[in-house]
């Protein structure tokens, strides 16, 4: 009885999805599948790169390799860190206008899945959370890029559009930017004002609350025509429309930058467990 009740559903199906009923276009409706995990048992250098480079006038200085502990995994996660040195030294970060960043004390992560795990659409999501949140000088993230990013590391011929314009967009999933509130973090896009480094950084933002100190899993999906942000699975940010605008391949951030001088209580951790990317099958 079992096999003829199947078997008569497989029969019908593609009857009621001819004739719009309901139940089987459910039944129907795409599924995602899993294109790149990787859950962090190891600096897997396949996925991630560092990447060096200086931006928005940051106080850190970004290391290599984990160097003086700005990046570990160990017991299953990433951490990437901020770590005060306690005296200034040497910075070989660079700006876009080629100028070196001064000597400083901070030192930070940073790291880039360009050139190794870029994809179109579908859906990114990582399990993060901030370790002691809310402190003056925050800025931790995960976020997106266009792949034909012109900043450091310039590696194919391609790589030749300056942000923020199409083929070097940006998407922020999370930033925990501290002076917003000790938990706070914001979701957007940034809207090209048609030049390099024309940036509308407010228009197509939101600011949310969560108790950033524990693990969330925080994502953004192209959904049709819109853009989707959701924490642990719940929607919390629609921009309609605005999927097409971000139809190149990108590729994912995950750092952790600090934006003045403040005094720094305790570590400094944003601590990843995993990041997965999905498409439609």
């Amino acid at each position: 009885m079992k096999f003829y009740a199947q078997h008569l559903v497989s029969l019908l199906l593609p009857l009621l999805v001819a004739c719009g009923g309901g139940d089987a276009e459910q039944a129907t409706a795409p599924t995602w599948q899993v294109d790149f995990f990787d859950d962090f048992e190891f600096f897997d250098v396949n996925n991630w790169q560092d990447q060096i480079l200086w931006v928005n006038n940051e106080d850190q200085c970004y290391v290599r390799d984990g160097e003086l502990n700005t990046r570990e995994v160990s017991d299953g996660t990433l951490k990437l860190r901020v770590i005060n040195l306690g005296e200034p030294r040497p910075c070989d970060n660079v700006n876009k206008a080629g100028e070196q960043h001064p000597d400083t004390p901070y030192v930070a992560g940073r790291i880039a899945s360009k050139n190794l795990r870029e994809f179109t659409r579908g859906r990114w999501t990582a399990r993060l959370r901030v370790h002691n949140p809310g402190q003056d000088g925050m800025f931790p993230a995960w976020w997106l890029l266009g792949y034909r990013n012109n900043e450091p590391p310039v590696q194919e011929q391609d790589e030749n559009v300056c942000w923020p314009m199409p083929g070097s967009g940006e998407i922020d999933i999370f930033e925990h930017h501290s002076h917003g509130g000790p938990q706070n973090y914001a979701a957007r896009i940034i809207d090209h004002q048609g030049n390099c480094d024309g940036g509308d950084w407010e228009s197509g933002q939101v600011v949310l609350k969560a108790d950033l100190d524990q693990y969330h899993e925080y994502s953004v999906e192209w959904q049709d025509q819109d853009l989707v942000f959701a924490r642990d699975g719940a929607e919390v940010f629609r921009l309609a429309g605005r999927a097409n605008d971000f139809a190149e391949p990108m590729f994912a951030i995950l750092n952790f930058a600090k934006f003045n001088d403040a005094p720094m209580e305790g570590d400094w951790v944003m601590e990843v467990d995993w990041v997965r990317h999905e498409s439609y099958k």
